[in-house]
């Protein structure tokens, strides 16, 4: 059994902010700025509210964060029990290759163990050069899946019964 990383612990209110503008880096590293909204108000919600569903933890240098990883349970109807879905993994660009990606993801491989969580998964890019990183790690590409998403117009129109249909 591997030893826990001290550099990983658990996401503290006091670490919002500065995981917002690692989000925002995130953001403008997968070419999407103007798509992330995210506020510190939005993240200390959602992490710390009367009822999270959002939970998470950081990675630290010298007492700085430098990374984290978001991350909600999701359900596998087909296993019966939980699982852990990674919404996000950032690492800054000058720290990765040092261990804390896979220290990040270690955390929450443990979190699965440790709760008996069926499985842990995440998607990615298709041009992002980590895909060669997950896989050294056995993480299998689910090629076969494809993404559906509904936002903005689309989903409001679906919830008022006024959508479109084919």
């Amino acid at each position: 059994m591997t030893e826990p990383d001290n550099r990983i612990r658990r996401v503290r209110e006091s670490d919002v902010e500065t995981v917002v503008k690692l989000v925002h880096e995130l953001a403008e590293y997968e070419r999407a700025p103007q798509e992330c909204l995210l506020t510190s108000e939005q993240l200390t919600a959602a992490l710390f509210g009367d009822n999270p569903a959002l939970f998470g933890h950081v990675a630290e240098v010298d007492g700085e964060v430098v990374g984290f990883a978001l991350w909600f349970l999701n359900f596998s109807t087909w296993r019966g029990v939980h699982g852990i879905y990674l919404e996000d993994l950032y690492v800054r660009e000058e720290l990765r290759g040092s261990g804390l990606g896979k220290a990040l993801l270690a955390a929450l491989a443990r979190e699965c163990v440790d709760r008996g969580y069926a499985r842990l998964e995440w998607w990615v890019l298709h041009w992002n050069p980590a895909r060669n990183f997950y896989a050294s790690l056995g993480a299998e590409a689910m090629d076969e899946w494809m993404v559906y998403r509904l936002t903005d117009e689309p989903l409001r129109a679906l919830a008022a019964g006024t959508a479109a249909t084919a």
